[in-house]
């Protein structure tokens, strides 16, 4: 999701607001999801037998098939990616959500228009699938509203 010059800034910084209660714990959430050891688990036994099962020779973690829907990022354009970005940190919001460099500060992120403009992604369905689809070799049916059920991660009422 990479439109426009917006810079991948990383978990890190993202939870550096979206951690607390108060503020929905949306960092906690998304540590309860696979998608916060998507990267890591290419390194299971497991991901070795599926790689091998889909043709992939080598390292799962060093294999742009795999990497392309595990990692955040992956491919984008070094000059993207700020310092403190990790790309090991496997699925993060910024897959979900679009580049957050130019709409991580609080001023932007009050305003929804604002941070829309600025390079923040609503997600969709359509977002998903681009990694949740047949070309995954263990691919399941993906129900989008039972998956976005598992994953939500509101901001509460004020």
């Amino acid at each position: 999701l990479a439109e426009g010059n917006h810079k991948y800034v990383g978990v890190k910084k993202c939870a550096m607001c979206h951690k607390s209660e108060a503020k929905g714990n949306q960092h906690g959430k998304w540590l309860a999801t696979s998608h916060s050891n998507a990267y890591e688990r290419l390194a299971s036994p497991e991901a070795q037998e599926t790689a091998k099962k889909a043709g992939v020779s080598g390292d799962p973690q060093k294999e742009p098939k795999c990497l392309k829907c595990h990692v955040t990022a992956y491919g984008a354009d070094s000059s993207l990616l700020k310092d403190g970005f990790v790309q090991a940190d496997g699925v993060q919001c910024e897959t979900c959500h679009g580049a957050g460099s130019d709409y991580l500060s609080l001023s932007v992120m009050k305003d929804r228009a604002k941070a829309v403009a600025a390079g923040l992604v609503m997600p969709t369905k359509e977002v998903c699938v681009t990694c949740h689809n047949p070309e995954s070799p263990n691919y399941k049916e993906f129900n989008y509203e039972e998956s976005y059920k598992k994953i939500a991660h509101p901001s509460p009422k004020k």
